[in-house]
């Protein structure tokens, strides 16, 4: 099922980038994005609250997922140079503690988009 979804959310974002390309902030391609989802018929959440748990004790500190698809697929939205460690770890660790085992880390800088799509797996 996540694959299914993941396929649909890469095929949406290539499309998107070919319509405007690489240079502009995140917020837009995050927004255009979850249109182009939502008019394909897929359940999207926009910058959803992830809480932080320590030692048993909720912490509000303000993790937001950019997108999540279908309530199964994390999407983490990038417009930077190049992607560093940091951004596949914050994927990763969104993943864990939502305990969802799919992430994808687009960025959108880029001169070809499928060069920068990266399937983030977690093996809860």
């Amino acid at each position: 099922m996540e694959n299914e979804i993941s396929y649909q959310i890469i095929g949406k974002a290539i499309e998107l980038h070919k319509a405007i390309g690489p240079g502009l902030l995140e917020s837009v391609y995050e927004n255009a994005l979850a249109y182009d989802l939502r008019e394909a018929g897929l359940s999207v959440r926009q910058q959803v609250a992830m809480p932080f748990y320590y030692k048993e004790i909720q912490q509000d500190i303000g993790y937001r997922i950019d997108l999540l698809v279908e309530n199964s697929v994390v999407v983490e939205i990038k417009s930077v140079d190049k992607l560093a460690p940091v951004h596949y770890a914050q994927t990763l660790t969104y993943l864990k503690l939502s305990g969802l085992k799919l992430g994808l880390l687009i960025n959108f800088n880029t001169f070809l988009l499928k060069d920068d799509v990266h399937r983030i797996v977690n093996n809860l």
